[in-house]
């Protein structure tokens, strides 16, 4: 089997286990508790916060641990939107995560916020101009993902959040794919708050984290004990925070190295795909795009069919996003991007991390021709 939907889950890495493994057996306490197996669990636990924090560049008391990046979306959307004394303004783009849009409009329907979009064009990228023009007084929140989850284009995130500072506007930006594969350091970036989640660097489900600028008022979403410094109540996953830094301390390791071959690596296989299958449209910007991500639409055809016909070839993609699996609906992001709704539905997308080189990825360019032909007949 040839893997190739890492934006949906990666594995669990052998290190990151074995990281985890001393907080799930005989160092499993609470890291509230006063006592020596607590205070363990506490010491890993501000031990993950201190490596964290490292790797964006922000002190360990502005990370906030959180269940995964739908969580920390939702705190940072919702938390920094309700706490904000400015207005009831939020300023996002149409193709944003579902846990940012729900977010939002969660805030619009229940707390009387209005939420302006900024559109993008055809390769996804926001138009900053538009961008800059809904900005108001009132607005107490931008939020623009760094790179895409579907069609992988990376955002001008910098350039964006330097408008909004002028303005002292809060800026987020969800960075969960990006992870990993871009630089995250949170002062190079100009953000106020960045999400990430473990499950795509090689650590567990459930566990994220949420940067927080220090200044920034955050109401919580959720309430309890007050842990996370009174930002997420609930005890903390130990285990979780502790294989999420190790996850982070391996990404980092060759993280230019990897991005650069997977690069070269992703440009060949999009030729590849697009020499083999005539028909088929590279989704998302050609060039400011995710290292190991490619996506395409091919018109006339049916993308679970592909997708089904892929698997029997030996190779596992998706159609996009797996938090929008089931649904009946076009991709939202496809549709922003200016595609009908048949050739939205036409969509499969690639997505592999560092371990997938680049004769593998050869080798799936003629599986995509012939699932794609193979779908043809099917039609006819």
């Amino acid at each position: 089997m040839i893997y190739l939907d890492a934006a949906a889950t990666s594995a669990v890495r052998r290190e990151v286990l074995e990281a985890m493994w001393p907080y799930l057996t005989g160092d499993f306490g609470n890291p509230s508790s006063h006592h020596g197996v607590g205070e363990s669990a506490a010491r890993a636990l501000a031990d993950a916060r201190a490596t964290v924090a490292s790797w964006l560049g922000c002190r360990a008391s502005e990370v906030v641990f959180t269940s995964g990046g739908t969580e920390a979306d939702n705190l940072a959307v919702k938390g920094i939107a309700i706490a904000s004394p400015r207005g009831r303004h939020i300023v996002t783009t149409p193709i944003e995560h579902e846990a940012v849009l729900a977010s939002a409009d969660y805030l619009a329907r229940q707390h009387g916020f209005t939420v302006d979009v900024a559109p993008v064009g055809r390769d996804g990228l926001v138009d900053v101009d538009a961008f800059a023009a809904l900005l108001r007084p009132d607005t107490t929140l931008a939020s623009v993902m760094l790179a895409n989850n579907e069609v992988g284009t990376v955002q001008p995130i910098a350039e964006l959040a330097a408008m909004t500072r002028e303005l002292r506007i809060p800026f987020h930006t969800d960075a969960v794919q990006a992870a990993g594969w871009l630089p995250l350091d949170v002062g190079s970036l100009g953000v106020d708050a960045l999400s990430i989640s473990g499950h795509k660097l090689g650590a567990p489900k459930g566990i994220g984290a949420l940067y927080v600028r220090g200044r920034i008022p955050v109401e919580p979403v959720l309430h309890g004990g007050g842990q996370e410094r009174g930002r997420r109540s609930g005890t903390e996953n130990v285990a979780g925070a502790v294989g999420l830094a190790a996850a982070v301390w391996l990404a980092t390791e060759h993280q230019a190295a990897n991005a650069l071959a997977a690069t070269t690596a992703r440009d060949a296989f999009v030729a590849a795909v697009l020499a083999e299958v005539p028909d088929a449209r590279l989704t998302g910007h050609p060039s400011s795009r995710l290292p190991g991500t490619a996506s395409f639409v091919f018109p006339g055809s049916n993308g679970e069919t592909i997708l089904l016909e892929l698997e029997r070839r030996g190779v596992v993609s998706s159609s996009g996003s797996a938090c929008a699996a089931g649904s009946e609906d076009a991709s939202h992001v496809l549709l922003a991007l200016g595609y009908d709704e048949d050739v939205a539905r036409t969509a499969v997308r690639f997505s592999w991390g560092p371990e997938v080189d680049a004769a593998t990825l050869a080798s799936v360019a003629p599986a995509v021709r012939d699932a794609v032909r193979e779908v043809a007949g099917l039609r006819r």
